[in-house]
């Protein structure tokens, strides 16, 4: 096993079965068998909603992967955004209580599963077919400067723009597709047992 079949194993549990193929995924687990109202409610006031985290690390997997990573158009540009019934371009790192509890109430959660997996169908296109030295080198101040014109930082656009130039690609790769996704899952379960509607695990 190299390391994209690896990164490819581990980004299957971040990701619907219709993406990873993996039915007992992390992601499966988390979103799978919840009502539109659970997707929304943020059971404290400390917490956010199943359908914000959702949205929040497939803007975050959108952006990195595709606009910083891969120097070319994000997925939510094919449309998603009036599929999603939401304006932000952003990925709500930022966010005040209120603009969470708004795009969470707002968001079309069918549309939102279905950008899920588009941003992970693509990750994965784009990993299947790096070479070896394609997990090599930094990340370019002109490929941060990209995403942050396109609205991708929000109100946290001059820290994020002097934070991720020169980090490795591999790094911001695994740390953004694999990690952060996991991790915002685990607050999901919590999301989810605040709410009393069980923590998918």
């Amino acid at each position: 096993m190299d390391a994209r079949d690896l990164f490819l194993e581990q980004h299957a549990l971040m990701h619907s079965a219709a993406v990873g193929g993996n039915k007992m995924s992390s992601a499966e687990r988390t979103f799978a068998g919840l009502t539109d109202a659970q997707m929304r409610v943020r059971p404290r006031e400390d917490l956010n909603s199943v359908a914000w985290l959702m949205w929040h690390i497939s803007r975050a997997e959108d952006i990195m992967v595709n606009t910083i990573l891969s120097g070319r158009a994000q997925v939510v540009d094919d449309g998603w955004m009036k599929k999603l019934g939401i304006t932000r371009r952003d990925f709500g790192i930022g966010m005040n209580s209120a603009e969470v509890t708004d795009l969470s109430g707002q968001i079309e959660l069918g549309a939102l599963r279905e950008y899920r997996d588009a941003v992970g169908l693509r990750t994965r296109e784009i990993v299947s077919g790096l070479k070896a030295d394609g997990w090599d080198g930094v990340i370019s101040p002109e490929s941060v400067q990209r995403a942050a014109t396109d609205g991708a930082f929000g109100a946290r656009t001059e820290a994020l723009s002097k934070a991720f130039p020169g980090r490795p690609r591999s790094a911001v790769l695994n740390g953004i597709a694999l990690f952060h996704s996991a991790g915002h899952m685990g607050e999901a379960v919590t999301v989810r047992a605040a709410g009393g509607f069980g923590t998918g695990i």
